[in-house]
């Protein structure tokens, strides 16, 4: 069974800071884990899955949005089959519920949502103003 199970949201005030986790489980899917670019997209209510970050599989070649560089880090350690997205300097407008997902293919970093096969089932954060 393939599974990514995320962890880490909740509420926190403006400027505040949050640290999302993404653990994936299953033999098989945990065994290649570290041969998948993974991403983390957010949702809001009546809007599309927007991208957040990825990761390429070493860890070396990352991609953010625009909206969140410079506040977010996205980092992964293979040996837990686990992957970050550490939030800094929050605002009310990252408000959202945040997935993870891996790639269909061993392949390089991508912000389209149609490129990721298998995906968490989220995690909610609200920041408040």
């Amino acid at each position: 069974q393939v599974q990514l199970v995320e962890s880490g949201g909740g509420l926190v005030q403006a400027g505040g800071s949050l640290r999302l986790s993404c653990a994936a489980s299953g033999r098989t899917f945990s065994s290649t884990f570290s041969s998948y670019t993974m991403g983390w997209f957010r949702q809001t209510p009546g809007k599309e899955r927007e991208f957040v970050a990825a990761i390429e599989w070493s860890g070396g070649n990352l991609y953010y949005a625009e909206s969140v560089k410079g506040r977010f880090t996205i980092s992964r350690d293979n040996a837990k089959n686990t992957v970050y997205l550490q939030m800094n300097s929050l605002k009310p407008e990252d408000t959202a519920v945040y997935y993870c997902a891996r790639r269909y293919l061993v392949a390089g970093l991508s912000r389209n949502s149609d490129d990721y096969a298998y995906w968490g089932q989220g995690t909610q954060v609200t920041v408040s103003s």
